[in-house]
């Protein structure tokens, strides 16, 4: 059973900095594209930032030189750096494991909240 467990959420003030971490249980971890998404009350999940399986990383227009994902494959793990942070980020924000095969595989954690807020 695939599980991704997120932690690292919590309250900031405005201009803060976290960091999330999001363990896989997947033993091909590396062969997976990973990615962060946030889902705000009332909106839709939206994509954060990605990276890829070679380490090729992408990001929302509103977080770019903000937010740094990274990946350890030894570990599992996949990291959302969040830095001079604002309070229209504040959300749930889940991990994304997925890959397309021989049929498509698409995992997500169960979420963590991130507050900004003075």
């Amino acid at each position: 059973q695939v599980q991704l467990v997120e932690s690292g959420g919590g309250l900031v003030q405005p201009g803060g900095s976290l960091r999330l971490s999001c363990v896989a249980s997947i033993s091909t971890f590396s062969t997976y594209n990973m990615a962060w998404y946030r889902q705000a009350p009332g909106k839709q999940r939206q994509l954060v930032a990605g990276i890829s399986k070679i380490g090729t990383t992408t990001y929302a227009d509103s977080v770019k030189g903000r937010f740094t994902i990274s990946r350890d494959s030894a570990k599992n793990t996949v990291y959302l750096q969040m830095n001079s942070l604002k309070p229209e980020d504040t959300a749930v924000y889940y991990c994304n494991a997925k890959k397309v095969s021989v049929g498509v595989y698409d995992y997500w954690g169960q979420g963590t909240q991130v507050t900004v807020s003075s």
